[in-house]
């Protein structure tokens, strides 16, 4: 009952047309699909000589060495952005009129600042590596945002919890990591995670600033004009693993958001059975 309270149960008729919207639309996806293959085929995208640079070891090599210096800088970056945005949220929280503007300022400013600009301000004005700029690029952006995310976390949180925790004589650092931070981490973690895919994908602005991560690596097969400047193979290769890179990390979120949900303190706990026995000192003496 629950499950229809908000809307009708369709009708036959209402099933009829959903049904019927349904093929309609599968046929038209399909026929994108087609379409597509078909102009790949039309334009020689599936020659052997557009694909045989895929078969050479040094090729692989190199894709595999961009892959790694991909995650490698996504690492950093995701490592270093959950810090930085911890550490900003925590001062937007903070009591301190001081501390509060300043992280609002900071968070404010990077927040609006495109990362590419970002990227090429660290690496050209600067004067940094490409990996470490890179990074910087990616922390100072996605920190500023995972900052939001946490203080909208622990805002969402019930007022209660928090009035209660205080009830209790705590410390506002106790009641943030043992009462608010807890239960906000549930309702942040799918927006954490979306905002981590965001900065995987933004690694690949790396070869801007001759990082050889995997889209550079790939931009180097696809230009060579010994291969026929394979482009489309080569996007047909990296994009996949990049969209795959993307389901595992969502994967992972929600294989974390079931660990929480089965913590021990919503697990049930197994009572003994109850066994014959005084339950007082002196029951079952008889008194003359």
């Amino acid at each position: 009952m629950t499950d229809t309270a908000l809307y009708d149960i369709p009708g036959p008729m209402a099933r009829r047309r959903h049904l019927i919207y349904g093929l309609v639309s599968t046929a038209v996806i399909l026929g994108i699909v087609a379409g597509v293959i078909y102009l790949l085929f039309d334009t020689n995208q599936f020659t052997a000589e557009k694909w045989r640079p895929f078969a050479y070891e040094g090729i692989q090599e190199l894709l595999l060495r961009g892959l790694g210096n991909t995650l490698k800088a996504f690492a950093y970056a995701a490592v270093l952005s959950l810090a930085l945005g911890g550490l900003l949220a925590a001062g937007r929280l903070s009591e301190h009129r001081i501390l509060r503007w300043t992280a609002t300022l900071f968070v404010e400013f990077f927040r609006a600042m495109p990362v590419l600009v970002m990227i090429f301000f660290v690496f050209v004005a600067l004067k940094v590596q490409p990996l470490p700029a890179l990074v910087t690029g990616l922390t100072l952006y996605n920190g500023s945002v995972l900052a939001e995310v946490f203080r909208s976390g622990v805002n969402s949180v019930d007022r209660g919890q928090r009035e209660a925790a205080y009830a209790l004589g705590m410390r506002k650092t106790q009641v943030m990591t043992h009462v608010l931070v807890p239960q906000a981490v549930r309702a942040m973690l799918p927006t954490i995670i979306s905002q981590l895919v965001v900065a995987l994908k933004d690694t690949s602005l790396g070869f801007l600033i001759t990082y050889e991560e995997f889209l550079h690596a790939g931009k180097l097969i696809a230009s060579n004009l010994d291969y026929g400047l394979p482009f489309i193979p080569v996007v047909m290769v990296i994009s996949p693993i990049y969209i795959g890179m993307c389901m595992l990390l969502s994967w992972f979120a929600t294989w974390v958001a079931r660990r929480q949900r089965r913590s021990l303190k919503t697990e049930a706990v197994e009572v003994a059975p109850a066994e014959p026995g005084t339950l007082m000192p002196g029951a079952g003496q008889i008194h003359p």
